[in-house]
């Protein structure tokens, strides 16, 4: 017997979810559905509202230590991998397609130029140990599932510990390339994260990668994500504890939840302890005619666990922060981590020069104690922003110098949702965000932190989409939005109704002509009319 698309994706993540089956007339289940008539906007006959959603540089200080991976460095090898996967994958996007009929329309320049293309994170293990693609059949069922959605493509991790795990130098692509091609045939564009840090420990996390020994990690510190052809490449952590975790973000890996070592939500901790942070802090302090400021980070800083005002490093009255020290220290912490990036992204323009690049680097998104003075959490994750300092217009700043996209999460988030006790405040971070990179003239792209089907959160993704900042926003909007993420939850009924009219009206725009009750009952009535497709799709993967 058959399993329906639910059950498949059941199969995919290894946890069957129970659901009533569906049943189809026989003259439903032998009939040929079009995508391309169920998504056929008809021309409006009515009238109907539109409704929109409410809505200095810095220089480097001395140069670290800290060793990056850059051409002609240690691990050349690295520079060869990389490009030669972006030209594979280019070739993928270019290859003759000859006969092959295509299953989805195509889409008009015009709306091509319009809304924010939605992307949908894969499942952490969509690539197994022994580099073949994970549950292939299911696999290929949620792919046509998402395409027939509207979806514009995916993301994929690619754990560096399975491509070079037998010896480095020797790179195994087998299961990833099997999955571009698979990607391909359903027309979906893919992100490929190069992800260089451990899988296992944090939140989320359905499988367990390991990486390779501290000191080659501390040299590979860096992401590469794949557009259907092109790359964004992003740099990653730096600092002591690598490859702990960071989720491919570039910050310092101060909030460890592996091993119960942080919890949320504790201020984390400065990592700036090994000997190559530590030789860089004592040369900037001599620099500076400190020498005495050199020899440790702040010692009355508290533990991963405490709260600002535990700390007389952070607490807001006459806190060690905003003392001569503080800001030399967090002056020095935080530079480090933006000449890490700058590093990382001029050797990604070196080693991708003549391609079809995309640069991309996703900033966390440290909600929790945003409304203190310190913004504690923040300061140890490396991003200098405080009451009185913005942290991330010289993220952005550096980011334009190399035409990246900046890209940020918990951006469905609501600041009323989050634990008021911690000054959570992740609307009034992400406004913050969306006017730091208008300022430095930056794409922005935005990712949620955590899953979340419903429409409440749908609402808050399509406003903050639309950069309606102060009501505001001109033509301008987000250049991108990944999904967290594919899983059975997101293929039960209700569930899939919602997301599936959730990527109608972001690819509608904020300018969209058509109100929202109209998209709603479009995407309604897609549902309905692609649903013997979809069974078809999973009956497929029986044989």
């Amino acid at each position: 017997m058959a399993m329906n698309i639910t059950h498949q994706i059941g199969a995919l993540a290894g946890t069957p979810i129970s659901t009533e089956p569906i049943t189809t007339t026989t003259s439903e289940s032998t009939a040929t559905v079009s995508a391309t008539a169920a998504w056929k906007t008809p021309m409006p006959n009515m009238l109907c509202r539109t409704r929109k959603p409410d809505v200095v540089e810095q220089k480097s200080q001395p140069t670290s230590p800290c060793r990056s991976p850059i051409l002609n460095g240690i691990r050349a090898d690295l520079s060869v991998a990389c490009r030669a996967f972006a030209l594979e994958a280019t070739t993928l996007e270019t290859a003759t397609e000859g006969a092959e009929e295509r299953m989805y329309r195509e889409v008009s320049a015009k709306e091509k130029g319009r809304g924010v293309p939605v992307y949908v994170m894969m499942p952490l293990d969509s690539v197994t140990m022994g580099n073949t693609v994970n549950r292939r059949k299911a696999m290929n069922a949620s792919l046509q599932a998402l395409k027939s959605a509207g979806v514009e493509g995916i993301m994929v991790d690619v754990w560096w510990g399975l491509v070079e795990r037998d010896a480095p130098g020797v790179y195994n692509w087998g299961g990833y390339t099997e999955l571009l091609e698979m990607a391909k045939r359903h027309e979906l564009k893919v992100q490929a994260v190069m992800s260089f840090h451990r899988c296992g420990g944090n939140v989320g996390d359905s499988c367990t990668v390991v990486v390779m020994d501290v000191e080659y990690t501390r040299q590979c510190l860096f992401n590469v994500v794949m557009f259907h052809g092109a790359l964004d490449f992003g740099p990653n952590t730096l600092g002591n504890s690598s490859g702990n975790g960071s989720s491919r973000e570039l910050r310092y890996p101060s909030y460890p939840e592996q091993n119960g070592t942080w919890k949320f939500p504790g201020i984390g901790a400065f990592q700036c302890y090994d000997k190559y942070m530590l030789s860089s802090l004592k040369a900037a302090a001599e620099a500076a005619g400190k020498p005495e400021w050199g020899s440790t980070g702040p010692t009355d800083a508290g533990r991963y666990n405490n709260w600002p005002e535990d700390t007389q490093f952070f607490r807001k009255e006459n806190g060690g922060w905003t003392s001569p020290y503080g800001e030399f220290f967090l002056n020095w912490y935080s530079q480090m981590l933006l000449d890490h990036g700058e590093r990382i992204l001029s050797s990604a323009d070196a080693i991708f020069e003549n391609t079809s690049v995309k640069i991309s680097v996703k900033v966390a998104g440290i909600h929790w104690h945003y409304g203190t003075r310190s913004h504690a959490p923040e300061l140890t994750a490396g991003y200098y922003n405080t009451r009185f300092r913005d942290g991330y217009l010289p993220i952005a700043q550096m980011l334009g110098r190399h035409g990246a996209i900046f890209n940020f999460t918990c951006i469905e988030m609501r600041d009323h949702e989050q634990p008021q006790d911690a000054l959570c405040a992740p609307e009034k971070l992400v406004r913050q965000v969306a006017l730091a990179t208008q300022g430095a003239k930056v794409p922005l792209a935005g990712e949620n932190a955590l899953p979340r089907y419903d429409e409440y959160a749908h609402e808050q993704i399509l406003q903050a989409a639309s950069l309606n900042i102060d009501g505001n926003s001109g033509d301008g909007e987000m250049c991108a939005f990944t999904y967290l993420r594919m899983s059975p939850h997101l293929f039960q009924e209700d569930n899939w109704r919602r997301f599936v009219a959730f990527v109608k009206k972001m690819k509608e725009g904020k300018n969209a002509e058509r109100c929202r009750e109209q998209v709603e009952r479009e995407a309604e009535h897609f549902v309905h009319m692609t649903q013997p497709l979809v069974q078809q799709a999973a009956m497929a993967l029986m044989h």
